[in-house]
């Protein structure tokens, strides 16, 4: 064998081993990742079928499993009204900031006027605070609207927070239609308002799904603006009541509090995999240059 045809032997042995351990390596840290998003998963479902409602006590694979906890949750404490509430929240938040947000954009994207410019530079620092950072200001402001403990006003708080993020993203989304669709319609007689509503909308259906999706969540899971602004019972979220179940000393309800969480993930886990196509496409779509 000649000396080259033996160099470059030993470069294809050692650029397929190479190759081999990236590989290996990636599969290793990707299930690494994977057990720590699994386990816990099955220690909270595990334990909300155990027969005891001690947190030392649980297990991911109870002896005995028993519904008991999920049977209590409903029938002893008000899961049901927190339940109810946070549902409204979410619809409602889902459907102004959606409606909110394909009309800003859609202006944004097709129009142009003085301040443009300025108004989506506005949007785009926006993003960069997080909304957390404004909760005194918002709570102020709540409260001399006469808005605290009500659920419009925190549905308010939430599509005002995304608004920034949500109408960069759809339109960025609008940016990657062509314009002669818009113009060909108006050669046609259309207007702006059927320009956007027969043939705009039909076509940005992802992201408005996305949009849409990512705004019924938001309520489920949050904690914090829900503690700020909702002060009486019949009032509370899912997340407030469930974390009072276990907030006192005096309180050992933490196989109970298991079932409402496994009780909120099933519905939203449905959901996410029944619209897991129009996510991703919402999500790679509305990547284009703004």
């Amino acid at each position: 064998m000649k000396a080259s045809e033996k160099i470059k032997s030993q470069r294809t042995v050692g650029w397929y081993i190479s190759e081999t351990f990236k590989t290996g390596l990636t599969y290793i840290i990707l299930i690494l990742i994977a057990l720590m998003v699994i386990v816990p998963v099955l220690w909270i479902i595990g334990s909300s079928f155990n027969t005891s409602s001690s947190l030392m006590s649980a297990t991911m694979f109870p002896e005995n499993p028993t519904i008991k906890h999920y049977v209590e949750l409903i029938q002893e404490t008000n899961f049901t009204k927190w339940y109810l509430n946070t549902l409204k929240i979410a619809v409602l938040n889902m459907i102004i900031s959606v409606v909110l947000t394909i009309s800003t954009a859609y202006v944004f994207s097709r129009f142009q006027f003085k301040g443009k410019k300025m108004g989506l530079l506005s949007i785009l620092i926006l993003q960069m605070f997080p909304s957390f950072m404004g909760m005194m200001a918002t709570y102020n402001i709540l409260w001399q609207l006469g808005m605290l403990n009500t659920h419009i006003g925190l549905v308010l708080t939430y599509a005002a927070g995304q608004l920034p993020y949500n109408v960069w993203l759809v339109k960025g989304y609008l940016s990657s239609i062509p314009r002669s669709l818009d113009e060909s319609a108006k050669l046609d007689g259309a207007g702006s308002v059927q320009i956007f509503t027969r043939i705009i909308v039909p076509l940005i259906k992802p992201i408005i799904t996305f949009v849409a999706l990512t705004q019924f969540m938001s309520p489920w899971m949050d904690f914090i603006f829900p503690r700020m602004i909702l002060t009486s019972d019949s009032k509370k979220t899912l997340a407030i009541g469930l974390y009072d179940l276990i907030n006192s000393d005096t309180n050992n309800n933490f196989t109970m509090f298991a079932a409402g969480a496994v009780l909120v993930a099933v519905p939203i886990t449905i959901l996410y995999m029944s619209m897991q196509k129009y996510l991703i496409q919402g999500i790679t779509a509305g990547a284009n240059k703004a």
